[in-house]
Formats: C-alpha cells, sequence, structure tokens
C-alpha cells in the first residue's frame, strides 16, 4: 500500500498502515472476517476513513462496504494479487518476487488449478475499478512487493 500510495501522491504512512491492520481480525475470527473489525478499529482510535478502508477491501466477499476512494479501490485490488504473486514466487526457482516479472505471473493466471483459492474475478475487478490495465496492477504490485521481500519472506535464493 505504500508503494501505491508514493505512485499516486497519497500518505504512505496512512496507506500503509491500513494495509497492515485490514485484517486485523482474521487470525482470532476466520470464520467471521470483518465482523468484528469496526469494533476493534474503533476501540484503538481509528476514524471512519480507515475504518471504512479496511471493510471494504471485502466488497462483496465478506462485507457490503463497496470501495469508493483510490485507497479503498487499491486495497480491494491488491488484497488478492499479493497472495497469488506470492504463490507465483514459491514455485519460482529462485522462489523470488525480485526476479519475477509480468509475464510470469500471467502464465499462472489462466491455470485454475494454480493458486485456486485467489479470486481473480476480484483483482480482475479491482484492476477496472482503478481504470487500470491488469498487467500494470500485477507489475506494481510486483514492484511493491521487491521493496519489501526479505521481510515478507519473498527474497527467496537471491
Amino acid at each position: 500500500m505504500r508503494h501505491f500510495a508514493r505512485k499516486l501522491g497519497e500518505d504512505e504512512d496512512f496507506w500503509g498502515t491500513v494495509g497492515l491492520l485490514h485484517d486485523i481480525d482474521y487470525q482470532q475470527y476466520p470464520e467471521e472476517h470483518l465482523d468484528h473489525t469496526r469494533a476493534m478499529l474503533e476501540k484503538a482510535g481509528f476514524g471512519e476513513d480507515f475504518i471504512r478502508a479496511v471493510l471494504s477491501h471485502g466488497w462483496q466477499l465478506c462485507s457490503d462496504v463497496e470501495p469508493v476512494s483510490r485507497m479503498e479501490k487499491v486495497l480491494y485490488a491488491v488484497d488478492e494479487l499479493t497472495g497469488f504473486i506470492a504463490a507465483c514466487a514459491y514455485v519460482r526457482p529462485s522462489r523470488s518476487v525480485l526476479d519475477m516479472e509480468v509475464r510470469s505471473v500471467k502464465k499462472k493466471w489462466g491455470s485454475v488449478n494454480f493458486a485456486a483459492g485467489v479470486r481473480r474475478d476480484v483483482i480482475e475487478k479491482g484492476a477496472a475499478m482503478l481504470g487500470m490495465p491488469l498487467d500494470e496492477l500485477i507489475a506494481e504490485t510486483i514492484l511493491a512487493l521487491r521493496a519489501a521481500a526479505p521481510e515478507i519472506g519473498l527474497k527467496g535464493t537471491l
């Protein structure tokens, strides 16, 4: 999220914190994802714009909050995409995003059995909401993951 905030001239800290906390209730309530989020974030003192952004990432999956702002649309689009790109990295010889290209991700895109739990339709809808070609969204997300690769386990053998 910080990468996209920087690219779009937005508040990196705010976007980064939203990205960091967007699944705040998932570990504790995986079957009730986002049902407890509002209360948790309100208790922690977060404002409505923050809470709304977090809730919107589950639109039509586990939330009825539609992404409207640019930040909400980015989070909605990249939430599933980061998981898909990570899965692509894990099957590469390098096990890394550092040498990954868009075509590597697109090769796996059409294979319904690969990362079967990833909702490709959500990613495509998110890209459309942003007015961004899917290939560009994938490229920018790869760049974002490269910056954090060592911390998130995607550096691999490189």
